[in-house]
């Protein structure tokens, strides 16, 4: 999809891109992650040409993008950032018509598109269809802005600081939102994000930036495992990490057969011999929540269920302890 070539950008003596390469493939979702001033943003504004590289190249499906003229080649990547950008004269229905409008859509599609795009970002159209920036809140803002990008269906998805000036509550719900959209409509995303939970929760793979060059590029579970170097390590958190380890895993992957376990009435269960009837866990449910739980309770091991209420199996403290030691 995206290959990205020794790209350099200078300003003077400064080199705030130093000759970096990675390769992004269709249907992923990548994360540039690093402090202030690391040259990720740059970075992305050289993939679509807001900022041109002082050397090395971008290609996208083995094309050149220098070779594509700027206009165009944006047409062909959503862009989606912090400050939303929104047209303040334009109501939510056009501003999410913008880039289908330039492509030529016929009207027919761009409102099935407008209709389709709000009621995946949970914004009924018709409520907010007609509705201008200055009306809405500023999650429900975003939720547009990122419609927008999206809305002629981008080969490649940039965003750059997409939901930081965002309370937590909100940020949190809009990345779980944009998670699951992502995955449905198998979206190519390079996430620009200072925010390294962010970049654990949105991307596949992440490239941590010191300086304008990459120092290490890997999945989340081998950054926690073996960052590469103590740069690296106070990015992903020294005090932490294994709790962003199990956040990652979820306890389907770990749950044992549930032996001697039946229904206890409520949609609880009791284990053959055992007293108290326990709340079970969602297979869904990340080993850290699962973790959080036993400790509360204070029990060896819990209940696990599938999405209809029926028991799948059981987790304990054991199994999730070996799985932070890399033993599985």
């Amino acid at each position: 999809m995206i290959t990205v070539d020794a790209l350099t950008k200078t300003y003077g003596p400064v080199r705030a891109v130093d000759g970096i390469s990675f390769e992004l493939a269709e249907g992923e979702a990548l994360a540039l992650i690093g402090p202030s001033g690391c040259g990720k943003s740059t970075t992305l504004r050289m993939i679509n040409r807001l900022i041109e590289p002082s050397a090395g190249r971008v290609l996208i499906d083995g094309v050149d993008t220098r070779s594509i003229p700027p206009a165009a080649l944006r047409l062909r990547m959503g862009y989606a950032i912090q400050g939303i950008g929104l047209f303040p004269h334009r109501t939510v229905a056009q501003n999410i018509a913008t880039v289908p409008r330039l492509l030529g859509w016929p009207r027919a599609r761009i409102a099935a598109r407008i209709e389709e795009l709000l009621d995946l970002f949970g914004l009924p159209p018709a409520v907010f269809a007609h509705k201008y920036p200055h009306e809405l809140s500023g999650g429900q803002q975003q939720r547009v802005g990122v419609a927008r990008a999206m809305a002629g269906k981008p080969a490649v998805l940039l965003m750059d600081e997409p939901f930081g000036a965002l309370d937590p509550i909100t940020r949190a719900r809009l990345q779980d939102e944009f998670l699951a959209i992502r995955r449905r409509m198998g979206t190519t995303v390079l996430l620009v994000t200072h925010d390294m939970d962010e970049a654990f929760r949105l991307a596949d793979r992440l490239a941590v930036m010191e300086k304008g060059r990459i120092v290490q590029l890997d999945t989340p579970e081998a950054l926690l495992r073996r960052p590469a170097s103590a740069f690296v390590q106070s990015m992903v958190g020294n005090e932490d990490r294994g709790l962003k380890l199990l956040s990652l895993a979820g306890v389907a992957a770990l749950m044992r057969p549930a032996e001697g376990w039946a229904p206890a009435g409520e949609g609880t269960f009791r284990k053959a011999g055992g007293q108290e009837a326990l709340a079970p866990l969602s297979a869904s449910a990340s080993l850290r929540e699962a973790a959080s739980r036993l400790v509360l309770t204070g029990v060896d091991e819990l209940p696990v269920v599938d999405e209809t209420g029926n028991l799948v199996g059981t987790i304990d403290m054991a199994r999730i302890i070996a799985f932070g030691g890399g033993r599985r």
